[in-house]
């Protein structure tokens, strides 16, 4: 599925995850999915905490210190300590980073400055405990609380990849209507087309949503796109789990009631049923369902974006 420019979504990274021997030992960590198969589809804009606020490649290694909510940055042999030093830097580049219209950041993990969870802390006595985030990270979280964010060893889970990417498309796709419309019809058009992505992910959300949109009036237009905004990234945050997508693949074969031949129906049954108990990707009966929904030309369906929310060369539904 080509992705052409205006819908490609813009990813901070950590700039040692392309390649870039930015590392404090003069390494890189490339991530051949987030390259070489996920790169074909996002503009990425590489973000090095360390380079950037002016260190050394390479560089002494440097850990987390004290109060794991307000740890400092040290240095690990020499104990300098680089805190100040990161976080004026990280207020200037959150700056920038706001007129980047970026759609969600890729962390590194472990790292002091950029790891977003589990990051090791050392006490006063230097024994370490995983309870802390980077200095980068978290400066970074709590500047854009709506932006979807991960780091590369989460995402070598298929779920945790599925949600995230799913959630960074959607987001551009919403401020892409933002960008180019804006209307209040347009924002119609656009949660009808959401519909069973949404309820794939958390039918109450979708409730919510949908009472949103049908009573506009109640907010100003930019309180309107504000709340929206919101409550999208909060629904979208809930994991999209096999009962859920059955509940959705059974709501979309009722369309289809007065017009399936009784071996189709048995087909589509039988598919739902494998699904359901995990021995077929989730791919197979949505591959099927999109062949009805062009077999029958059902309009409603095929504006759906549960059929195709991201590029299928990702293959993120192809694991059972």
């Amino acid at each position: 599925m080509p992705v052409s420019p205006d819908t490609k979504p813009r990813l901070g990274i950590s700039t040692c995850l392309l390649g870039e021997a930015v590392r404090y030992d003069g390494g890189h960590k490339r991530d051949p999915f987030l390259v070489d198969t996920l790169g074909a589809f996002v503009e990425w804009v590489p973000v090095c905490p360390e380079v950037e606020c002016g260190l050394t490649t390479p560089r002494e290694a440097m850990r987390l210190t004290g109060d794991p909510q307000h740890p400092r940055l040290v240095t690990q042999k020499t104990d300098v300590d680089h805190t100040d030093r990161m976080k004026t830097w990280a207020e200037t580049r959150l700056d920038q980073l706001a007129a980047e219209d970026l759609d969600g950041f890729i962390f590194k993990s472990r790292s002091p400055s950029s790891g977003m969870t589990r990051v090791k802390v050392y006490d006063a006595n230097g024994v370490p405990a995983k309870v802390g985030v980077g200095i980068w990270a978290r400066a970074f979280m709590e500047r854009f609380p709506l932006l979807p964010v991960e780091e590369d060893g989460r995402l070598h889970d298929v779920h945790i990849r599925e949600n995230f990417i799913e959630r960074v498309f959607c987001l551009r796709r919403y401020r892409r209507f933002r960008t180019n419309d804006g209307t209040r019809a347009g924002l119609v058009a656009f949660h009808t087309d959401q519909k069973l992505l949404f309820m794939s992910h958390s039918p109450k959300h979708l409730e919510q949503l949908g009472q949103l949109v049908a009573q506009p009036d109640k907010h100003t237009h930019d309180e309107l796109l504000a709340s929206y905004e919101h409550g999208l990234t909060d629904c979208l945050r809930k994991r999209a789990t096999v009962p859920k997508h059955v509940n959705v693949l059974q709501h979309m074969m009722g369309y289809f009631k007065n017009v399936l031949s009784a071996e189709e129906k048995i087909e589509m049954l039988d598919v739902l049923e494998n699904f359901r108990q995990e021995f077929i990707p989730l791919v197979v009966p949505v591959t099927l369902l999109a062949h009805y929904v062009r077999k029958y030309d059902e309009a409603y369906l095929r504006r759906q974006v549960y059929l195709h929310p991201h590029p299928l060369e990702l293959k993120l539904r192809n694991h059972a």
